[in-house]
């Protein structure tokens, strides 16, 4: 096996380890109160970090151009409570449009 493959299988594993390791280390019984609290504040802010990395860095540096214009064209149709469908196209025309004009 290739050590691409080889990596891809053992990656694979360990996600797979790491999502069965909650259901058997609980047991059935119910998380801490703290931790279960913050299990669903996390998913939010690191999406959102994600995002906005992934949007205007490249390279170990910042790069302002259409995806930026795109993610606040989502950031105002969310806002304005859109559908999640809706925020997608939204973005999507709206990096489109900067990238033709930008050129």
């Amino acid at each position: 096996m290739s050590p691409a493959t080889l990596t891809f299988l053992g990656l694979g594993l360990l996600s797979y380890a790491f999502k069965a390791a909650g259901p058997l280390l609980l047991g059935g019984r119910r998380m801490p109160r703290s931790l279960e609290r913050l299990a669903t504040l996390v998913p939010g802010p690191l999406l959102a970090a994600l995002v906005i990395a992934s949007s205007i860095v490249v390279d170990r540096s910042f790069v302002f151009d259409a995806r930026l214009a795109g993610l606040a064209a989502a950031a105002i149709a969310l806002r304005l409570r859109a559908n999640f469908v809706v925020v997608v196209i939204v973005a999507a025309a709206t990096t489109a449009v900067a990238r033709a004009v930008l050129g």
